[in-house]
């Protein structure tokens, strides 16, 4: 039973790591996947690299081709679109249910969250973590922090989307100011303001989508049935 329990560990494990070598374009859109590669440079056996690949490819993360290989998924529209709207509606509903007194101590850390994100050297994984935490603090003011969770395991696409602009922003203190704008709103009582600034928040990727679509479209997904040709390099056809 405690073998059986660590090779579920050790499989599960090893699937949270590539997952997140997806999401942060370690292993970028479009990038052919070798299992023997994956499992000499994690220092296991193919079986939970192979393993671990089935569980993204459930999640749309990864595209498994018999007879051709197993590649990233290309960051589909489709999936962004989805995932965002699951986000909005869980976070501006929670947003109308803050209570009357905020939590001095949950506002305490927003704000010295907000401090962090204009660290002239943070770097772009720093803060996009500052930003998951930012927007989780503000789900647990109104109580609704668990459902957090929830969120994040269906937004695997639309974190690489927010990724890819990152890359080509200069500065994330675009997105700290808005942050700032809703918490502001938020501590002032104005429920109606702080919503309107998350919606234009959230819905500032889909700029991003066409803007990097316009000179790297290989990133994003067209046709869900076109198989890759696996060579040196990986071609989509």
């Amino acid at each position: 039973m405690a073998q059986e329990n660590g090779r579920r560990t050790n499989r599960h494990s090893i699937y949270l790591k590539l997952r997140q070598m997806v999401l942060t374009l370690e292993l970028p859109p479009g990038a052919a996947l070798s299992e023997n590669e994956l499992a000499a440079a994690l220092g296991v056996s193919r079986t939970p690299v192979r393993e671990s690949l089935i569980l993204l490819s459930r999640e749309g993360l990864v595209q498994v081709f018999p007879k051709v290989g197993s590649f990233v998924s290309r960051v589909d529209p489709a999936q962004v679109a989805d995932a965002q709207f699951l986000r909005e509606a869980v976070e501006l509903a929670s947003l109308d249910n803050l209570p009357p007194r905020l939590d001095p101590a949950v506002v305490a850390e927003l704000r010295d969250n907000l401090e962090r994100q204009q660290r002239p050297d943070l770097g772009l994984e720093e803060f996009f973590a500052l930003d998951e935490a930012f927007h989780h603090g503000l789900m647990r003011l109104s109580g609704h922090g668990d459902v957090w969770t929830t969120v994040v395991a269906a937004k695997g696409h639309l974190d690489r989307a927010r990724r890819l602009g990152l890359h080509e922003n200069v500065s994330p203190a675009v997105f700290t100011a808005q942050h700032r704008e809703i918490l502001e709103a938020v501590a002032d009582g104005l429920v109606p303001l702080a919503r309107s600034r998350m919606r234009d928040h959230l819905r500032a990727v889909f700029n991003d989508i066409e803007r990097i679509r316009a000179h790297s479209p290989e990133l994003f997904a067209t046709d869900p049935s076109t198989v890759p040709v696996r060579r040196s390099v990986v071609v989509w056809e």
